[in-house]
């Protein structure tokens, strides 16, 4: 079923920490009116990557998660910086928690967070062909690089450490595209 897009009759902002908060006033086509709120970050996204070392081995980074105060396990992972482009961003970030650099990266799609109410988005990058490269990241400790097999996903997703959505969605994602899209 298509649906025509609420009206906007009105958007009012506030600032909202890191975020912009607005406020928008709808009517659906139905005649209902609504008020909706909804958070723009002030950067320029954020790139989530799969680095396969190997066609059957992507590697984790373990890095402290504020959060849920804990050491995480999870894919590289990091903001687009200004007059970056996602795969630029991708590369950067590789080099910076993984130690490696990419050949061969491509982005497969963006995810979404929450988009009932936040406007992020997350580029999906798969990294291909690495090798040994490290740049400076602005981690506190470096973070532990963790090979694993795509074939223990099922594994992998059961772990305690292994909790964060986008890392748990992009490795899905990057499976079945590699198994029927390569």
């Amino acid at each position: 079923m298509s649906r025509p897009l609420p009206t906007i009759h009105g958007i009012t902002e506030h600032d909202a920490g890191p975020y912009r908060m607005e406020r928008l006033d709808l009517e659906f086509s139905n005649g209902e009116r609504r008020r909706y709120e909804r958070l723009h970050g002030r950067g320029h996204g954020a790139v989530v990557v799969v680095p396969l070392l190997d066609p059957d081995t992507v590697l984790l980074v373990r890095e402290y998660a504020a959060g849920v105060h804990r050491y995480e396990l999870g894919l590289v992972k990091g903001r687009i910086d200004p007059g970056e482009t996602a795969l630029e961003a991708a590369n950067r970030e590789l080099k910076e928690e993984a130690g490696y650099g990419a050949r061969s990266l491509q982005v497969l799609r963006p995810l979404t967070l929450a988009p009932t109410y936040m406007s992020h988005q997350t580029q999906l990058v798969l990294a291909r062909d690495l090798y040994p490269e490290r740049l400076p990241g602005d981690e506190p400790e470096p973070p532990e690089v963790v090979p694993w097999k795509l074939e223990a996903l099922h594994e992998l997703i059961l772990r305690e450490d292994f909790s964060e959505g986008r890392s748990i969605a992009a490795l899905f994602i990057a499976r079945e595209w590699l198994r029927h899209c390569r």
